[in-house]
C-alpha cells in the first residue's frame, strides 16, 4: 500500500528554513516546495511526460508570491491537462508564445504587413499616402496597441477629431483602411473577428462631390492664366505635361527619361506606377515632345523629368500641381486630376470614339480579355486623338505663351 504524503501547513511552509545544500517540502501528488541555500522557496509540480513517460518538474512560482492555496490550484490544472494527454510545459509554452505574440502583433506591425501586401495592387503613391493618413490620424493613439486589444470605442474616439474639423472624405477612408487591416489579420489568423465593421455608421457620410474641372469653353482661361503665373518654370512644364498627355498626377510627377521612347514617341508607364497595375502606353504629340526638349537642359541629369528641388534623385510631389493651380486662382475651380475631365469632355464632344479615349485615360474595364485587345488595338488609333488634342490646347493658347509650342515659349498665333 503506497504511503500517503501528509499534505503541508502553511506554518511548515512559513517557517522553513535554508540549509547548506538544496531540499524539497512535499505536498503530495507531485506538488513539492523547493528550498533554495539563498533562502529563496519555489513551488515544483513533479510528473511524467505523456507518451516517453520521462519525469520532469514544472516551476510553478515563488513563495510567497504565490500561496500553498494557489500551487495546489496549479497544479489540479496541471494535473488535468495531463488526463487529456497534454504535457503542462508545453502548453505553457505555447500559451506564452500566443500572448507574447499578441502584444508584439500592434495594429501598426499589423498595418505594415497589411500594406506590403497592398503594394501590389495600388500605386506606390497611393501606398504612400495611405502610410501617412495612418501615421496623421491613428498611430499616435492606437498604433503600439495590440490588435486583439483595438475596439471600436477606441477606434471611434481617436477618430473623432478628424471628423469633427469636417474632413468627413478622410474619416471615409480612415474607416475604409483600418477595416481592410483588421480582414487581413482576420485572414491571417491573427484574431477571431474584424471589430471595427460597423465604425463607419458612427460618422456622417461625405457628400459626394465630382472632382472640379474646367468648361470647355475655359480652356483659354486656363492656358492664359498658366502664362503668368508666378510659379517655377518646372512646374508650368508639369502642368503642361499632364494636361497634353492625359495622364494622373502621381504618373506625370513621376514621369523617368527611360520611360520614354524619342525614336517612337511613345512613353510607357510600367504596371508598379500604375493606379490599376496595367502598363500603359501614352503616345506623345509633337507638343509633348517639345515639353521634354525644354526639360532636358533641366533634369537631364536627373532618373526624373520632373525632379524634387531637394533631391535629384526624388520625383517632385505628385501635389506640385495642385498647389500651383490653387496658387493661380483655381481653388475649387480646378486639380491637376480635372484635366483628365476636360480633356475627356472636349474629345467626347468632338466625337471621337469613346473606347479609344477610355483607353487614352487608362480607364479599364472588367473584361480583362477585352482589355488586353484593347490596348494594342487602340494604340495606333490614339495617336492622332493625341496629337489632336496638343493641336487644340495650341489653338487655345491663341496670343499666350505657350511652353509646348512648335518652337516654345513663342506667341502661339492663328493659323
Amino acid at each position: 500500500m503506497a504511503i500517503k504524503t501528509k499534505p503541508l501547513t502553511n506554518t511548515e511552509v512559513k517557517q522553513a528554513k535554508p540549509k547548506e545544500k538544496l531540499y524539497k517540502l512535499y505536498d503530495g501528488e507531485g506538488l513539492q516546495l523547493r528550498i533554495m541555500p539563498s533562502g529563496s522557496k519555489v513551488w515544483l509540480f513533479d510528473y511524467k511526460r505523456p507518451y516517453t513517460k520521462k519525469r520532469t518538474c514544472l516551476s510553478l512560482g515563488a513563495y510567497p508570491a504565490l500561496s500553498i492555496a494557489e500551487a495546489r490550484k496549479k497544479r489540479t490544472e496541471a494535473k488535468e491537462l495531463l488526463a487529456k494527454d497534454i504535457d503542462p510545459q508545453e502548453y505553457r509554452d505555447e500559451q506564452d508564445r500566443i500572448s507574447r505574440q499578441a502584444y508584439n502583433d500592434t495594429l501598426e506591425c499589423i498595418a505594415a504587413q497589411w500594406l506590403e501586401v497592398k503594394k501590389g495592387e495600388v500605386s506606390e503613391d497611393h501606398a504612400t499616402d495611405t502610410w501617412r493618413s495612418l501615421e496623421l490620424h491613428i498611430f499616435p493613439n492606437l498604433g503600439k496597441v495590440p490588435i486583439q486589444k483595438i475596439t471600436a470605442t477606441k477606434t471611434i474616439e481617436t477618430i473623432k477629431s478628424v471628423a469633427a474639423k469636417g474632413s468627413l472624405e478622410t474619416v471615409k477612408r480612415l474607416c475604409q483602411r483600418l477595416n481592410e487591416i483588421m480582414v487581413y489579420a482576420v485572414n491571417s489568423g491573427i484574431i477571431q473577428s474584424n471589430p471595427l465593421a460597423g465604425i463607419r455608421s458612427a460618422f456622417q457620410k461625405p457628400v459626394k462631390q465630382n472632382l472640379p474641372t474646367l468648361k470647355p469653353e475655359e480652356l483659354p482661361i486656363l492656358l492664359q492664366t498658366l502664362t503668368t503665373a508666378s510659379i517655377k518654370y518646372t512646374t508650368r512644364c508639369l502642368i503642361e505635361w499632364q494636361l497634353h498627355t492625359m495622364v494622373r498626377p502621381s504618373e506625370a510627377a513621376g514621369t523617368r527619361w527611360d520611360e520614354i521612347n524619342l525614336k517612337t514617341a511613345i512613353w510607357h508607364i510600367p504596371a508598379e506606377r500604375m493606379k490599376r497595375k496595367k502598363e500603359h502606353f501614352v503616345p506623345l504629340s509633337a507638343q509633348s515632345l517639345m515639353l521634354l526638349e525644354i526639360m532636358k537642359p533641366i533634369s537631364g541629369h536627373s532618373q526624373f523629368v520632373f525632379p524634387s528641388d531637394r533631391d535629384l534623385n526624388k520625383h517632385t510631389n505628385p501635389q506640385t500641381a495642385n498647389t500651383a493651380l490653387k496658387r493661380m486662382g483655381f481653388d475649387k475651380k480646378l486639380v491637376a486630376h480635372g484635366m483628365r475631365s476636360l480633356a475627356s469632355t472636349i474629345l467626347n464632344e468632338e466625337g471621337f470614339d469613346a473606347d479609344v479615349i477610355e483607353a487614352a485615360l487608362a480607364h479599364i474595364g472588367k473584361n480583362e480579355v477585352r482589355n488586353a485587345y484593347n490596348r494594342a488595338n487602340y494604340l495606333e488609333r490614339r495617336k492622332p486623338v493625341m496629337q489632336w488634342w496638343s493641336d487644340h490646347i495650341e489653338k487655345a493658347a491663341t496670343g499666350n505663351m505657350s511652353l509646348s509650342g512648335s518652337r516654345g515659349l513663342k506667341i502661339v498665333r492663328m493659323r
